[in-house]
């Protein structure tokens, strides 16, 4: 296992201090700047393919298959919409000018904030820092990575692409313990955006440890994500789809489906059907399986393995804490009040709650609310818009599930607890811009109605110009 070394307080400030040097040079503003530093990004990663597959294997067991889907294509899906679409994203987006404002011109102008703090998971190392990573580059920052040392081996090759990748003052990387690393950097530095990754009590803490500086954070946390299936869903496509989502990167996945709200009337037909998908993906045995990955560490290993002993175990239930393996699980009859009704599972169990009346649904739903995600399984159009309208979460699909990820043009992020701020695509460049709106006024006329002396005259144009 490749040992990283924790970065020394000393040289967290003569990074950030390169960081800000160089950004207050306007070194990183330039479209060419931008544009080619996306491009060597995209080179290193080439680069390090093989590296990266292998250290995700290292740190969780990921399969090959899901490691350059989850990790690497989405990466260069990324970047590549990023590049296609940069120039017209930096471009100045002129706006109408009231005729109050007269003579004038009015535009917005997206600049790069400075120096961001970018703070990642270890679920997915790679990808969820590379993704804000991305953005905060494409709009002309300066950027501090700090990976996760739950999975060091791909800590260890994310600073080597980001050292092959970027000048050291333009993008450099800090490696430690979060809980250490994590107040050392933001109650020290005033950073001017913080992206951070993980769970719902850290979110809370780097918000509060934040606040002094008033810096703005965007937060991607979690959530206990439902996936709904009513009795008219398809249920052989229902059950294959969500036992992929649940099982992928064996269920540690901020959007995959925590537990299933099954119609009570299909409820049996589902479970038989979800067995099935589950042999056919895994085998008979899925810890022989090379398709099934495994949990990070013994701690995680720990918290997973106890939601077993409440419920009953219809499917798997097998594990083994030398491997840090759990088979893909399913629990019937799971009191509500019980943990792995409570807490985000984020393991391969997943408890199936049947119901009746859709309100059934909402107040399930309500017992632990703002899901990052929810899914609807159902071929009525009417009832997958009830649960979508009706059930907060960050996003989602009908009939499929974790899809939305994937897609570039859509706004990721979470809604109360879930998290706060949207990245991909457009949303990724402008969360880490400053919009600044402008309006340029001629000096060729200068009406005079706003400067005293008042006058009734004046006022009756006033009121004429703002009706």
């Amino acid at each position: 296992m490749q040992e990283v070394h924790p970065t020394s307080p000393e040289s967290q400030a003569q990074r950030f201090q390169a960081l800000r040097r160089h950004f207050d040079s306007g070194a990183s503003r330039p479209y060419a700047a931008r544009r080619d530093a996306l491009k060597s990004l995209g080179k290193a990663l080439k680069n390090n393919e093989a590296a990266i597959l292998e250290a995700m294997r290292l740190d969780m067991g990921k399969p090959v298959f899901e490691a350059y889907l989850s990790e690497l294509g989405v990466v260069h899906a990324e970047l590549s919409h990023t590049l296609e679409h940069l120039k017209e994203w930096m471009g100045t987006q002129h706006v109408t000018t009231p005729i109050a404002l007269q003579l004038a011109s009015s535009a917005v102008h997206r600049e790069p904030l400075g120096v961001v703090l970018i703070i990642g998971p270890w679920n997915y190392p790679l990808h969820l820092v590379m993704a804000p990573l991305i953005g905060a580059v494409a709009a002309g920052n300066c950027a501090l990575v700090k990976p996760s040392n739950e999975a060091p081996n791909t800590a260890a090759v994310t600073e080597r692409i980001i050292a092959e990748a970027f000048a050291p003052e333009h993008v450099a990387v800090v490696q430690g313990s979060g809980s250490v690393v994590g107040p050392q950097l933001i109650e020290r530095f005033r950073f001017d955006h913080i992206f951070f990754t993980g769970s719902r009590p850290v979110g809370r803490m780097v918000m509060a440890m934040a606040a002094p500086h008033l810096t703005p954070v965007t937060l991607e946390l979690g959530g206990k994500s439902p996936v709904i299936v009513d009795r008219d869903a398809d249920l052989n496509v229902a059950a294959k789809r969500i036992a992929w989502a649940k099982y992928f990167n064996a269920g540690q996945t901020c959007i995959s489906p925590d537990h299933a709200l099954v119609h009570a009337d299909v409820m049996e037909r589902f479970l038989a059907a979800f067995a099935m998908h589950v042999r056919g993906f895994f085998g008979d045995d899925p810890k022989r399986s090379p398709h099934f990955a495994r949990i990070i560490n013994a701690k995680r290993f720990n918290a997973v393995r106890g939601y077993l002993d409440h419920g009953r175990v219809h499917l798997g239930g097998q594990h083994d804490e030398t491997a840090r393996y759990i088979a893909p699980s399913v629990l019937t009859d799971v009191p509500l009040d019980s943990p792995p009704m409570c807490e985000e599972i984020f393991g391969p169990i997943l408890p199936v709650i049947p119901w009746k009346q859709k309100d059934e649904v909402l107040e399930l739903v309500r017992r632990n609310p703002f899901p990052l995600s929810a899914y609807v399984f159902t071929s009525n159009a009417t009832t997958a818009r009830f649960f979508t309208e009706r059930i907060p979460f960050g996003g989602g699909c009908v009939n499929h599930c974790m899809l939305q990820f994937g897609n570039p043009e859509l706004p990721f992020g979470g809604v109360g607890t879930s998290g706060m701020g949207r990245y991909h695509g457009r949303n990724s460049f402008d969360v880490f811009s400053h919009q600044k709106g402008m309006v340029t006024s001629s000096t060729l006329i200068d009406p005079g109605v706003q400067y005293p002396p008042y006058s009734s005259r004046k006022e009756k144009i006033l009121r004429w110009i703002l009706k």
